[in-house]
């Protein structure tokens, strides 16, 4: 039987944290609302959290970030419309990656087998020229290696290798370099 009543008893997040994501919350209207073409605006923004953000990256303004003091996205590149990057754990994006839109990626879980399903925060790593496609979800302790593919709408709950590309729910191979 689940134990909800000692989850949501659970300290899951320190006072710092509580304090940045209400600050954040209270911030983020300046990160939406910025016009399009305001990359710059937004990798500021994002840094004044924490966020460890490269040169020429270009963050979307509907993009949604929970936790930005856990992301780390390397220079040239880019996250499209309405990307969630639910940063509860560690994001980290190398160099020239693309998140395309509508895509999801979840560092946060629960443990299914004890009780309590305690908060997890497992990392995902997405390796330099790789790309994430049209709304896909990748899941908590995911690492998309370098110059793979995850397809449109695909599901990858475990690592892609480098140089593949991947399609489908669950996630498979189609193309195989790696």
């Amino acid at each position: 039987m689940v134990d909800v009543v000692s989850n949501r008893k659970s300290t899951k997040w320190s006072r710092r944290e509580q304090i940045a994501r209400v600050l954040w919350g209270l911030a983020r209207p300046l990160f939406i609302l910025s016009p399009r073409l305001l990359w710059g605006w937004r990798r500021f923004l994002l840094r004044a959290f924490g966020a460890q953000i490269g040169h020429e990256v270009h963050i979307y303004p509907s993009v949604r970030i929970t936790m930005p003091w856990n992301v780390t996205i390397g220079p040239q590149s880019a996250v499209g419309d309405r990307v969630m990057l639910y940063a509860l754990g560690p994001i980290t994006l190398g160099s020239r990656v693309t998140i395309s839109q509508g895509s999801h990626l979840c560092a946060g879980s629960h443990d299914w087998r004890d009780e309590e399903r305690p908060l997890l925060k497992p990392p995902i790593v997405i390796d330099d020229d790789a790309w994430i496609c049209a709304d896909a979800f990748i899941g908590p302790g995911v690492t998309v290696g370098k110059a793979a593919i995850v397809g449109a709408r695909a599901v990858a709950m475990k690592d892609v290798s480098p140089g593949n590309t991947v399609i489908g729910n669950p996630a498979r191979v189609l193309r195989g370099d790696g």
